[in-house]
C-alpha cells in the first residue's frame, strides 16, 4: 500500500465525517451553523459523499489513481476555498449560482469558513504533485 493510496483513504474518512456533521447532535447551533461558523446543506453533503467515494475508489484502484485524485481534488477544493475568500460562496456546491457575492472579506470568520477546503485542497494538491514533481 503506497503513501498516496493511504492518503486517499484518509480523505475518504475525512469527507464522510464532513458529510455527517449536520447529523451529529451538538455540532450545529440553533441557526444551523456547524461549529457556529458555516452552514452545510444537502448540496454540500452530496459533494462530500461524492468526493469521499471518489477518494475510496482511487485508493482501492492504484497508486496512479490516488495521485490523480489528489491532484484534481486538491485543485478543485483549494480553488473553491480561495474563491470563497473572495466572494463568500463556493463553486463546488453551486453557491455562486444561487447567492450573490458577499465581496472580499479577509476576516477570521470568513477564513475559518473556507479553511477546510483550503487545507484539504492544499494538502491533497501538494501530496499528489510532490510524488514525482509534476502532473501525472
Amino acid at each position: 500500500m503506497t503513501r498516496l493510496r493511504l492518503i486517499a483513504f484518509g480523505y475518504f474518512i475525512a469527507l464522510m465525517i464532513a458529510a455527517s456533521i449536520n447529523y451529529i447532535p451538538g455540532l450545529t447551533d440553533d441557526e444551523g451553523l456547524a461549529f457556529g461558523i458555516f452552514a452545510l446543506d444537502i448540496y454540500d453533503d452530496a459533494l462530500h459523499v461524492a468526493s469521499a467515494l471518489w477518494a475510496l475508489a482511487a485508493g482501492l484502484i492504484s497508486h496512479r489513481a490516488a495521485r490523480i485524485f489528489l491532484i484534481l481534488f486538491g485543485a478543485a477544493y483549494l480553488g473553491d476555498g480561495i474563491f470563497g475568500m473572495f466572494t463568500g460562496w463556493g463553486y463546488l456546491d453551486l453557491g455562486i449560482f444561487t447567492n450573490e457575492s458577499l465581496g472580499v472579506d479577509l476576516s477570521l470568520p470568513r477564513l475559518f469558513a473556507n479553511l477546510p477546503h483550503l487545507a484539504l485542497g492544499g494538502f491533497a494538491l501538494w501530496a499528489g504533485w510532490r510524488e514525482t514533481g509534476g502532473p501525472p
